[in-house]
């Protein structure tokens, strides 16, 4: 298989594995199927959209060399939207919650004001490992699991299929950061599954 073909169902796998990960998130979330947190996925909203754009401003890059963070500015703007309409009162923000959106505002205060991409591109990563903490912290605290197991497993095959065709420095380490994220997140929702499966035996008992 030719390097170029290889890219090109690497673009298209990407796009269609997200474009059915926002539909079914939304669903579920309009269902009340599961509970996601808004903090997080204004988070992700907020990052992924700096990261694109400085990362096409780092260098002579294209939407396309960078597809899962492209993908990624769609699912996280729609996903947004969809658990502010539909989410339940568990997804809106605590006092952690606005903690964590003072650090995304500071890293962005530092790109409008130093407008160097790449250091910026660099730390919107850590944004990205922020994001996680509204859910992290409510699977450890709460050990009720309000996330589906088939979305995140979705997120973490997307970046690793991105990983073919991204052009860029940058690109990699994009992709390489949401694959140890959502592979700790899905660590702890198993750990969640686990603890709740125990309880429910020694109740039976």
């Amino acid at each position: 298989m030719s390097q170029n073909l290889v890219q090109q169902v690497s673009i298209v796998g990407v796009s269609i594995l997200n474009l059915l990960i926002t539909v079914w998130y939304c669903v579920l979330t309009y269902r009340q199927k599961i509970k996601p947190a808004l903090a997080m996925w204004i988070f992700f909203t907020i990052a992924v959209c700096i990261s694109l754009t400085t990362y096409l401003k780092s260098a002579n890059f294209s939407l396309m060399d960078n597809i899962l963070n492209t993908t990624d500015m769609v699912l996280a703007v729609c996903v947004t939207i969809a658990i502010y309409l539909w989410g339940d009162h568990t997804s809106r923000f605590s006092r952690f919650d606005k903690g964590c959106l003072v650090a995304v505002l500071a890293i962005l205060l530092f790109w409008f004001v130093t407008k160097n991409h790449v250091v910026t591109h660099t730390m919107t990563q850590a944004i990205l490992i922020i994001a996680y903490f509204p859910v992290v912290s409510r699977l450890w605290k709460t050990r009720q699991n309000g996330e589906s197991f088939v979305v995140w497993i979705g997120m973490l095959l997307a970046p690793a299929l991105s990983l073919l065709s991204s052009k860029g420095t940058l690109a990699t380490i994009y992709a390489v950061r949401a694959i140890v994220c959502i592979l700790v997140l899905l660590m702890l929702m198993l750990r969640v599954e686990y603890l709740a499966r125990k309880e429910l035996k020694k109740s039976e008992a």
